[in-house]
């Protein structure tokens, strides 16, 4: 079931979305953030890292290096967020070449993947919960964020 969309107007409010869905996810767990160029998935991806215990701080775009791990809060489920950017990935040879399956298989990871698109669905775990996120960048410089929970789980914060 979807969630009710949010509307954030500053960088500072995304992040939080981030944050509470950092509140939310558990090891194992899977985010594909969709959204076009300049949507906010690296903003919302420091409010996630800032909930689990990652330095937001070193949180940047992975596209051109394609991941990155950061260690999370010493004693969590969650070990590392590995934040994933597939915008340049176009053939499923490439997904093998930077082990994203194994990244999504880690049991003590949170995995956080931008542009995910139909070679990643094609991929996934079967068992991995996903939480799928789409962020809009709107005319007036807001950003409408759609969060859909895996079955069962819900956002922290909704009642």
């Amino acid at each position: 079931m979807a969630m009710p969309v949010i509307v954030t107007r500053t960088p500072e409010e995304t992040e939080a979305v981030g944050r509470r869905l950092g509140e939310s996810v558990g090891a194992g767990d899977a985010v594909l953030l969709t959204g076009e160029l300049a949507a906010g998935k690296t903003t919302l991806v420091r409010g996630l890292a800032a909930a689990l215990g990652a330095d937001p701080g070193e949180v940047d775009s992975p596209t051109f290096v394609l991941v990155q791990s950061y260690p999370c809060r010493p004693g969590s489920p969650v070990h590392r967020l590995h934040h994933v950017d597939l915008y340049r990935i176009r053939r499923p040879e490439e997904l093998d070449a930077i082990g994203l399956e194994e990244l999504l298989s880690e049991t003590d990871a949170v995995c956080a993947v931008e542009w995910p698109g139909g070679l990643l669905e094609r991929r996934l775990p079967p068992a991995t919960p996903v939480w799928r996120v789409t962020l809009t960048a709107l005319d007036d410089g807001s950003r409408r964020i759609g969060i859909t929970p895996p079955p069962g789980r819900v956002l922290a914060g909704l009642s």
